[in-house]
């Protein structure tokens, strides 16, 4: 069983942005990809979508939740600067439950569990990365996640 890792797509400089942070919105080009994650991920038995509360990420997950039929789950373990120890309890939650689901959140929070999840045993992709709009797969095998292989930018693997 999967459990899909997103990280928000593009929202423009921070620099650039008047009003709180996490306002901040997609951009143009964020909310491109955003619609090609609603297709790709649409059809890959998803049944939750959970996401950092920051609009930007809840603006990357609402294609593919308008596309299913599904509310944006909004959770701060997925939240920019969120505790580590959340995020593996959120992730580690999901894995014991045993739905697929996609998860939304930000550029220092993905790199930070995938390192806690290898901690734990789980064999991580050497080759990923984590930008904007890119995908983590994490499989799950009796409950844990045992593997996070990077689908990067581009089509993301079936079965």
């Amino acid at each position: 069983m999967p459990l899909y890792l997103v990280r928000h797509a593009h929202a423009g400089r921070r620099d650039a942005w008047v009003g709180p942070d996490g306002h901040r919105p997609l951009s143009d080009k964020g909310r491109r990809r955003a619609d090609e994650l609603g297709q790709e991920l649409a059809d890959l038995g998803i049944a939750r979508i959970l996401s950092s509360p920051l609009i930007r990420c809840v603006e990357t997950m609402e294609p593919l939740a308008a596309r299913l039929g599904l509310s944006v789950e909004h959770d701060d373990a997925l939240r920019e600067g969120a505790a580590l120890a959340a995020g593996i309890t959120l992730v580690e939650g999901l894995a014991r439950e045993g739905t697929v689901a996609a998860l939304c959140s930000h550029g220092d929070v993905i790199p930070e569990l995938l390192a806690g999840l290898a901690r734990r045993g789980a064999r991580l992709d050497p080759d990923g990365a984590c930008p904007k709009g890119s995908v983590w797969v994490l499989h799950v095998r009796d409950g844990e996640v045992v593997e996070a292989d990077y689908a990067g930018l581009g089509p993301l693997p079936r079965g």
